[in-house]
């Protein structure tokens, strides 16, 4: 067999042997990202004080801000953003006001409330500070059941209260809501809009009023 006869014979051996090492380096991409997921999908959540940072540097969607204590803040973010409901991913964070959190923990950890762990803060400039926590016990600042409003979003929403998902009503409209993000002490100095300092008045208000009514409660 001549030079070039040989050379013919073995040509394609080597298309085939890049096929087999792509295919090698694509299963191997494959089984890394399996693990990631798996990893993901099994991390402990661990949430301290620390956990709970300035709003405005979580990723605002619409009225609320997300973020995500494992790190896969694209997952929580798409979960927010689906048009027909998703279910979010451990970790995920989402917060309306500075003082109150939702907290998507490790899967299997509360089946009743979705593995959502819900907060109620204190915050100052120098970070928060985790008040109550827990899952079907924790109440707001208006005396209200979070589990209880939330139950209702379920399904489609994975709990996640907004207009029309049929969630009990709270006396706090999306300017005062604003007003608090846009105040947060965390984050420095306020970046106040027209009619913040009005918005916060009525807010001061109404949780009095709410505090006065809980006290008559306990007294009568």
């Amino acid at each position: 067999m001549t030079c070039c006869a040989e050379h013919l014979k073995a040509a394609p051996i080597l298309p085939m042997r890049a096929r087999l090492v792509a295919s090698a380096l694509t299963l191997g991409l494959g089984l890394g990202m399996f693990s990631q997921l798996a990893d993901a999908a099994t991390a402990t959540v661990k949430v301290d004080d620390s956990s709970f940072r300035c709003m405005r540097q979580m990723t605002p969607v619409r009225h609320f801000f997300v973020d995500n204590l494992l790190g896969n803040v694209a997952g929580t973010l798409a979960a927010a953003q689906a048009p027909k409901g998703a279910v979010y991913p451990a970790g995920s964070v989402v917060q309306l006001v500075p003082t109150e959190a939702m907290v998507k923990r490790e899967a299997g950890f509360s089946p009743a409330t979705g593995d959502w762990e819900f907060f109620e803060l204190s915050v100052n400039k120098s970070g928060a500070k985790i008040g109550t926590r827990g899952f079907a016990e924790v109440n707001n600042r208006f005396g209200k059941n979070c589990f209880s409003c939330h139950v209702p979003a379920r399904e489609p929403w994975d709990f996640i209260c907004e207009s029309n998902r049929g969630c009990e009503t709270i006396p706090v409209d999306h300017k005062m809501t604003g007003a608090l993000q846009r105040s947060d002490p965390r984050c420095g100095p306020a970046e106040p809009q027209a009619g913040d300092t009005m918005a916060l008045l009525k807010l001061r208000a109404l949780v009095a009023l709410a505090t006065t009514i809980s006290w008559a409660k306990s007294v009568f």
